[in-house]
């Protein structure tokens, strides 16, 4: 695995200005990476709402971020990582609408539909690790028969 200059790192996440700079990091990674604009956006929410999801339901964590290369294109791998409640209900969690805080409910499911590769591990008492990985070009789409 190739790395590229300035995208491995590993930023706490204990408050409000550390989500900022989970925000920056990843939106600079992915421009050095070759993510075009719109990639890199959609790239970014997923990590602000993972960010997010990590500091108000884990009680702070961490992001690492690592530049991966794949078989055909670079991408981008994050994970955030909590040592706080896990998340009793997977499934339910990730169904849009579903909040157990009262926000929108879009967070774990909507960064699911912003990213090639999503994986959640969680276990209630010990903690979560959501890992989302990018490609700065899409994987093909299976071809459709008629």
């Amino acid at each position: 695995m190739e790395t590229a200059a300035g995208v491995e790192a590993c930023l706490p996440i204990r408050s409000d200005r550390d989500l900022v700079w989970v925000r920056q990091h990843v939106r600079q990674a992915a421009a050095r990476l070759g993510f075009g604009l719109v990639d890199q956006t959609k790239l970014v929410t997923a990590a602000s709402e993972l960010a997010r999801n990590t500091l108000v339901h884990g009680g702070g964590g961490r992001m690492t971020a690592q530049a991966v290369t794949g078989r055909r294109a670079p991408g981008l791998r994050l994970e955030f990582r909590d040592e706080g409640p896990g998340i009793a209900d997977l499934d339910r969690a990730l169904t849009d609408g579903y909040t157990s805080k009262g926000g929108l409910g879009m967070g774990l499911g909507g960064a699911r539909r912003l990213v090639h590769e999503f994986a959640v591990e969680s276990e209630p008492g010990v903690g979560t690790t959501v890992t989302v990985t990018s490609w700065t070009v899409r994987p093909p789409r299976p071809r459709e028969e008629f």
